[in-house]
Formats: structure tokens, sequence, C-alpha cells
């Protein structure tokens, strides 16, 4: 149990450690762990679009996407260019001493290669949680996100994908609450 409970609490760690790419927005701030949730949930929600897929495999390999972040920090693609982060090192610590270890790095290393329908939803929800981050900076007066949203829409490679975040650029990002919205 030692090691699954050091395993709990590295995950946790998610929810200290910022991604890093805000910084160069100017604007914004999102942990890791806000981030693999949104994820998660998309690709829940996308599970409930396309009956074809692995939902749980689907909902699982976003929850674990970013784990090893924990051990790596989360660079952006400017210090990805002088640091180069040993992922499948900080993975093979992190899950050898887990029973179902295996299973994690699996599911990892499935996101990473994007072949299967799963890892490509997944791919897709990851961009889709950072295309909600940047529409919402941008509905509320954020300068920077113009400049990003169409290089991160671009990195969207399914239909579901696409079309998500299609509806994400034409819809407010605080439209749910006002719908039904009387004194």
């Amino acid at each position: 149990m030692k090691q699954i409970v050091n395993l709990l609490f590295e995950a946790r760690i998610l929810k200290d450690i910022n991604r890093s790419g805000y910084a160069f927005l100017g604007n914004g701030r999102e942990s890791i762990a806000e981030h693999s949730f949104m994820t998660a949930f998309i690709c829940f929600v996308m599970a409930g679009m396309d009956d074809t897929v692995d939902a749980e495999r689907l909902v699982a390999m976003a929850l674990v996407h970013d784990l090893a972040e924990a051990r790596t920090g989360d660079l952006n693609y400017v210090e990805k260019r002088y640091s180069k982060p040993d992922e499948a090192k900080a993975v093979s610590h992190l899950t050898r001493q887990i029973p179902f270890g295996v299973n994690i790095k699996k599911l990892i290393d499935e996101f990473n290669a994007s072949e299967t329908r799963e890892a490509e939803l997944a791919n897709d929800a990851d961009q889709i949680s950072f295309v909600l981050e940047l529409k919402k900076l941008s509905d509320t007066g954020a300068k920077g996100p113009e400049k990003w949203l169409p290089v991160v829409i671009d990195r969207i490679k399914t239909d579901i994908g696409r079309q998500m975040a299609k509806d994400i650029m034409e819809t407010s990002w605080d439209e749910w609450w006002q719908m039904d919205y009387s004194e």
C-alpha cells in the first residue's frame, strides 16, 4: 500500500505545478491537475458521442496522460528547445513499484503514439482543453489568445474534435449560465 500512497501523493502534486505556457501568453493560469481533469471530462463527453470507443480506456488515458510531469515539470515549446524531459524514465520510475503500473505505462504510451481511436480522441481532448481556456481568456479581453487559437485548433485531427472546436469558437464562454437568466 505504501507505493500506492506515494503514487497518490505524486499525482496530487500536479495540483501545485502550473502549466508553463501561460507565462508566454501573459495571461491565465492552470495547474496540470486542472488541465488533466478537463481533458478527462472532454474524453468522457467524447465517449458519449462515439459508441465505438472504449470509454473507460479513453477517460483513463486522459487522466494519466501528463502524470510524468510530476517528475519532469511542464515544459512549453520554447523550453523544449533547450531541455529534453525523459518522460519514459519518469513513467518507468513512477510505475515500477505499483502492481498495476504496467497499465498506467500502456495508457501513456498509447496516448503518445496516438495510433488508436481512443488515443486520437484523447490527444484532441488535450488540445480542446487548451482551446476552452484560450477562448475564455479571449472572451474576457485578454490579448494573446487570438494568436494561439488557430495554432491549437490546427492540431485537432478527429471529426468530433474539429466540430467541438468549431462550436467552442462560436459560443461565448459564459453563454451556458446566461441561457435561463431571470430576476
